[in-house]
């Protein structure tokens, strides 16, 4: 069976070698050698400035929010994975929808301003399948009304936007490293943050608020890695050029043997490069996708309606109509995208898709 994704697992005798230092130390958690090494090395290779590995993807959002949402409307994305619009309402924010770019499929900028009002307090946006959003613009409008930006970046590891790393926009930007990601932990995250100041709250915010074992600067929460979780970062890090090489050749593929005359895919932001972190097909219809869904599913073939359903209509939530997310959503599906994809599956896929759509 054809699943997605599929997890990357460096072997078996290089993750036994980084986790015999912490055996060695006796250290299993606590901020111990390898997670300092694995944040250095991130900062090292993409040329970040400060940030925080954490035990998962979705809790530096909601420590973001907590320090910045101040309770208030957050401006942010209806078609994201729900993590994200969980997160505000968690924090007892109040997430505010604005439509996305029908081709970026990012948060449409120039909507922003006209949800702005005394309440809103932030702009939490998702750079889409690691396509980044208009980040000059969502600066420009942040500035301008004195509003924080978080920017959810959980399929963006290795992104770089106009040079430098995307990691470094916005008042925090937050990643996964989910065991479906490109970059892994088995499970975890990163927050980044250029602003000294609130990094140190985002630090101790992340460590139940402790200033020194007997002292706390204030409120905190346990959103540390462990050393095990780390030495599975370690060892698949070692193998991130031969991961983003194969990841291409699957993306290549695809682009090269779908017929777009019959379907579409994300456009990718100018000057970005981009890091093949999930390959979307926009059908014409739903009803399109559904038969070509199928017939994949014939062959045991499982790609991801990703996102579905646009947020705004889930039932906790209850925003207002957003056409274009909810269009999107409907007829978007991600195809099977991971290192060890044969060329003869990729055969079968695009061929049962181009012959489905034709018929």
């Amino acid at each position: 069976m054809i699943y997605v994704t599929k997890t990357f697992l460096p072997s078996i005798e290089s993750y036994q070698l980084y986790l015999k230092r912490a055996w060695d130390k006796v250290w299993l958690t606590n901020r111990g050698e390898l997670t300092l090494e694995l944040e250095d090395k991130i900062k090292q290779k993409y040329s970040t400035t400060n940030l925080i590995i954490t035990n998962n993807g979705t809790i530096p959002l909601q420590i973001a929010l907590k320090l910045l949402g101040n309770q208030g409307d957050i401006i942010t994305t209806p078609f994201s994975y729900v993590a994200t619009t969980s997160a505000i309402l968690w924090e007892n924010c109040t997430p505010v929808f604005v439509d996305i770019h029908p081709e970026y499929l990012s948060i449409d900028e120039t909507k922003i301003e006209a949800a702005i009002t005394s309440k809103t307090t932030a702009i939490l946006a998702t750079h889409v399948f690691g396509n980044p959003c208009h980040v000059e613009e969502i600066e420009r409008i942040a500035k301008k009304h004195n509003l924080a930006v978080i920017y959810d970046a959980a399929h963006c590891f290795g992104v770089t936007y106009n040079g430098t790393s995307i990691f470094n926009f916005g008042d925090v930007s937050t990643c996964s490293f989910h065991a479906t990601k490109i970059f892994h932990t088995g499970e975890g995250g990163a927050m980044f943050c250029n602003d000294e100041n609130l990094f140190q709250k985002l630090f101790y915010s992340h460590n139940f608020g402790h200033n020194g074992p007997l002292e706390f600067h204030g409120l905190g929460i346990n959103a540390k890695i462990s050393e095990l979780q780390s030495a599975m970062g370690l060892a698949v890090f070692d193998e991130l050029d031969f991961i983003f090489s194969e990841r291409k050749k699957v993306v290549d593929f695809y682009l090269n043997h779908l017929d777009f005359t019959q379907i579409s895919t994300i456009k990718i932001r100018e000057k970005t490069q981009w890091n093949f972190s999930y390959f979307p097909v926009i059908f014409n219809s739903e009803e399109e996708l559904l038969k070509v869904q199928n017939k994949l599913n014939e062959s045991e073939i499982y790609p991801r309606r990703y996102f579905y359903p646009s947020l705004n209509t889930i039932d906790f939530v209850k925003g207002e109509a957003m056409p274009i997310s909810e269009s999107i959503a409907s007829k978007i599906l991600c195809l099977p995208l991971f290192v060890g994809l044969e060329k003869q599956d990729l055969e079968k896929i695009t061929t049962i898709i181009n012959t489905t759509v034709a018929c």
